[in-house]
């Protein structure tokens, strides 16, 4: 009667998780289906089968802490001790840093807020919608300090060294970690994918649209069609231009096939027509060009439409979009874009995030093969070697990021190369560092040996 009472209070966490993934399955799905459904009305060029997994993706998230619970239960003794102790020193540092975080940027932001007419509920719309974003950025730095707690505390113990003379290797007293990281390399994985970019390219439009200012995705925007030779020069795109809304401050520049100026159409709102893709000009400025004479100019009072060009609302933005603000659907959409109309801008920032989306997600993995072997101690000096090490080798591994991704973004590297460099360099670092721990053969006694003492005869 004993075991059956055990299996039961053990299915009790993941049955309730499970109970909890399903109602926010209920909640967040029809939503975000319906936002599909928007994104894919409002840019009928986007890759449909990339925006189509979003809901997918969100409802896995959803039980991913279902998951988590069934092999923590699944788990040995051991695994479950390790896996609680880090558990609650990741709880610990994350929430640390999330209060840290949160009163910087609400110190910051503290004026913009006095300036909306619902002060609570701007707060709680910008922070929840920001959430996905917040949680990758501290993520990694929490495992860090997590793992270097923990281990550092079983560690000084002694309880590290009771497990291996009981039988049980380095390896395998680390397999609950292990886990722990990928689990977490799939949770970043899965909002790198949508939702936290987006989440931060949304701040500045919460803002403006609390404090009652005119919300643009995009400003200063050029396109080239070098197929019409027509050259658009874009000062603000609305938010919800793809719903209508006039485009601001636009001039349009046309040339002949020997690239001499033909005519230039300047207007202060330029709309676009859903329903028969017509371009709608208000109070145009219109200048023809002749060779060896001065331009014409003509000032129409009335809106000037033309039905003859190609270009739609969502097609000029593509080259002012922020590539860190675009998920894996939207960078999708836009490589396939500048491939089949030329290239309109430089696609090597774009080619470059959508390979960091997916080497992103594997950051907590390779903080958890750096950050392991260091946290883990059998001499009396204690851990502090190793967190010294584990904490400039993750400054150098954030350094190296960003240099990398800016060689990417410039086409000094490879788009591939530059996002996966830092992953890959040290992942390799940090299984050598775990052969060294697994043999007892540590380099930190080195670095941190203390001097011999000559004695004299």
């Amino acid at each position: 009667m004993i075991f059956p009472r055990i299996a039961r209070s053990r299915l009790i966490i993941p049955a309730g998780l499970s109970a909890l993934g399903a109602l926010s399955c209920a909640m967040l799905i029809p939503e975000e289906m319906a936002a599909v459904r928007q994104q894919l009305t409002g840019f009928p060029d986007s890759d449909v089968l990339a925006h189509q997994a979003r809901p997918l993706i969100l409802a896995a998230l959803c039980f991913l802490p279902a998951i988590t619970s069934i092999l923590y239960t699944l788990g040995g003794t051991m695994d479950r001790y390790i896996a609680r102790q880090f558990a609650g020193s990741f709880s610990l540092c994350f929430g640390a840093l999330v209060t840290i975080w949160f009163l910087m940027d609400f110190a910051d932001k503290v004026g913009d807020f006095q300036d909306s007419k619902h002060v609570l509920q701007t707060i709680v719309t910008f922070y929840s919608t920001r959430s996905p974003a917040v949680f990758l950025l501290l993520m990694p730095y929490s495992l860090l300090l997590s793992l270097l707690y923990s281990m550092g505390k079983l560690s000084s113990s002694r309880e590290i060294i009771a497990m291996v003379q009981a039988g049980r290797s380095i390896a395998r007293i680390t397999r609950p970690l292990i886990i722990a990281g990928l689990l977490l390399s799939v949770l970043a994985a899965g909002l790198n994918y949508h939702w936290a970019p987006n989440a931060e390219g949304r701040q500045n439009e919460i803002l403006a649209e609390a404090t009652g200012k005119i919300a643009t995705q995009a400003t200063n925007v050029i396109f080239r069609n070098p197929t019409d030779r027509r050259l658009w020069m874009i000062g603000a795109f609305p938010q919800d231009y793809e719903k209508g809304a006039p485009l601001l401050d636009v001039e349009i520049t046309l040339t002949h096939e020997d690239k001499t100026l033909q005519s230039r159409i300047s207007t202060k709102s330029a709309s676009w027509n859903p329903i028969n893709h017509h371009w709608r000009f208000q109070n145009p400025i219109v200048r023809t060009y002749q060779p060896g004479q001065a331009p014409t100019i003509h000032v129409k009072s009335e809106p000037l439409e033309i039905d003859s060009w190609t270009e739609t609302p969502w097609q000029l933005i593509k080259p002012g979009l922020s590539p860190a603000f675009l998920g894996i659907p939207d960078l999708n959409s836009w490589v396939r874009e500048n491939l089949k109309n030329g290239s309109f801008a430089d696609p090597s920032p774009y080619l470059t995030h959508w390979h960091y989306r997916w080497a992103l997600a594997f950051t907590s993995l390779v903080t958890v093969l750096l950050a392991t072997p260091l946290g883990i101690h059998f001499s009396r000096r204690g851990p502090r070697g190793g967190v010294f090490v584990a904490v400039i080798l993750s400054a150098l591994m954030l350094v190296i990021s960003n240099i990398s991704i800016a060689l990417g973004e410039s086409a000094t590297l490879r788009p591939a190369f530059a996002a996966w460099l830092p992953n890959l360099a040290f992942t390799l670092l940090g299984i050598y560092l775990f052969q060294q721990r697994i043999s007892n053969r540590s380099f930190l006694h080195r670095l941190f040996k203390s001097p011999q003492k000559i004695t004299p005869p």
